[in-house]
């Protein structure tokens, strides 16, 4: 699930098992360096569109869904240095940020809310001398945690805002499949396939009544966001090429 993509030992958040937990900073995002892509929300479009390429990815158009490109080869972040740094100045999707809490939609026919919040025991910022507590002494929540739970409360509001997106894009078929193919120096070459971005000529041909729409809901901020963006696959791939530098240059000095 995607949801779940780098959470290595998710658990439901129990104010029983949990309540002496504490949580501290991370120093670094290691844990999204074997990254390549992540689910974006359309509110993040803007932001994300003046650093990373906003794609559709998907095995087909009807399981298509928003992503920022990080990388051009598999589990490897080209914004994340040897350090786990990321690139300073650089948008960091919400996606990255809820780390290590979670919402994860409970099983059929389970009670109370359809979410439940999970937190990521692998997180190396836990314990229980150190951080923020997540509880009080009484069992109620730290406003660190309030804090937290509410950034996923949004989140998925936002998620299900850009499952309506989609939903338009599709109905009015405005996707098209578009493949990356990079050539490198050594004559190999980088091909990445399931991508999707919005066909410019049938977006100018909306009839009015979907056209007003769309300007009324702000899907064309969003489709343009993402339009804007498609030059920063250029960036990613000079990204890659600079590593691969880097890679030889540091194999060069062990031999």
């Amino acid at each position: 699930m995607a949801e779940v993509l780098f959470y290595e030992r998710p658990v439901p958040l129990n104010r029983t098992e949990h309540k002496d937990l504490r949580i501290k900073p991370m120093p670094n995002l290691k844990f999204a360096g074997t990254v390549h892509s992540v689910p974006l929300t359309g509110v993040e479009f803007a932001a994300a569109a003046r650093d990373l390429p906003v794609l559709f990815g998907g095995n087909s158009v009807e399981d298509a869904g928003p992503m920022a490109l990080l990388g051009m080869r598999q589990n490897e972040n080209l914004f994340i240095d040897a350090d786990g740094r990321w690139e300073p100045n650089t948008y960091i999707p919400a996606f990255i940020r809820r780390y290590p809490f979670v919402l994860a939609e409970k099983p059929a026919g389970a009670e109370g809310d359809d979410f439940t919040v999970f937190l990521d025991e692998a997180y190396e910022g836990f314990g229980t001398v150190e951080g923020d507590r997540l509880f009080k002494e009484d069992g109620t929540d730290t406003e660190m945690l309030v804090n937290a739970v509410k950034f996923l409360g949004e989140f998925q509001q936002h998620v299900g805002r850009t499952q309506w997106f989609m939903d338009q894009l599709r109905k009015h078929n405005l996707l098209e499949p578009r493949n990356i193919r990079m050539s490198k120096q050594d004559g190999q070459s980088i091909a990445l396939n399931g991508l999707f971005v919005v066909n410019e000529e049938k977006l100018r041909q909306l009839d009015k009544e979907t056209a007003y729409e769309f300007a009324r809901e702000g899907v064309y901020g969003w489709i343009y966001a993402h339009l804007l963006s498609l030059p920063n696959i250029e960036r990613v791939a000079q990204r890659l090429s600079q590593r691969e530098q880097a890679e030889e240059a540091a194999a060069a000095l062990k031999n």
